[in-house]
């Protein structure tokens, strides 16, 4: 695996090619007989070891989950050998997350993502990762819902009770102190208006006269 590829994509946070990019070069390997490889974002060489022992199985990992393809993401984890997984348990940390999508279990996905100390190549991908669901549960209370308790909003938004009132509030939405209720507001929906025949005709002529 060219390895200086995928340290460009995470580079300029392309994450959405990391899964592709990983796949792709992760069926060459197996067709090779692996004499040399190359330790993950290092330049040195290690003969005689199997792709699978140095194979930057996290990032592949949370690749998959980061564009929501959670049944490859299920089959990569299943397809790691049993020791790689117990010796780098960042992988376990990462399929945990994987986990809580698969039962959509909201709050174990947040608890997940803030419940591992990340190394610097799955860090931005975790974290962007976090704010991209954060705004997709957003985009479902606002069409799901038209009221909705202050604690079932923190529970689809995995912040505390203040910052998940404030992030409402910051959206339009409003508040009743005593119910401790959000009342949703609706995005506008614009209707596109179409003219009829007359009305199409009277405009041309309208627009004759101003150009004559």
């Amino acid at each position: 695996m060219d390895f200086s590829q995928l340290q460009s994509l995470l580079s300029s946070n392309s994450f959405e090619k990391i899964a592709d990019l990983c796949d792709e070069s992760m069926l060459q390997a197996k067709t090779l007989i692996p004499k040399t490889l190359f330790f993950f974002f290092g330049g040195v060489a290690s003969k005689g070891v199997s792709f699978q022992e140095n194979w930057p199985y996290a990032v592949h990992l949370v690749g998959h989950i980061y564009v929501d393809d959670l049944n490859s993401a299920r089959f990569l984890w299943k397809s790691i050998p049993a020791g790689i997984k117990e010796a780098r348990p960042e992988i376990s940390a990462v399929w945990k997350i994987g986990q809580c999508l698969w039962n959509r279990d909201h709050t174990g996905v947040y608890a997940a993502v803030r419940g591992f100390d990340w190394s610097p190549e799955v860090a931005p991908v975790v974290t962007a990762f976090a704010e991209s669901y954060r705004k997709r549960m957003f985009q479902l209370l606002l069409s799901a819902y038209s009221t909705i308790s202050v604690a079932d909003t923190v529970h689809f938004m995995g912040m505390s009770e203040d910052d998940a009132t404030n992030y409402a509030l910051q959206h339009g939405w409003t508040l009743d102190p005593s119910s401790k209720m959000l009342t949703v507001k609706k995005p506008k929906i614009v209707t596109e208006q179409k003219l009829d025949s007359s009305k199409l005709q009277r405009l041309t002529e309208y627009v004759f006269h101003l150009e004559h």
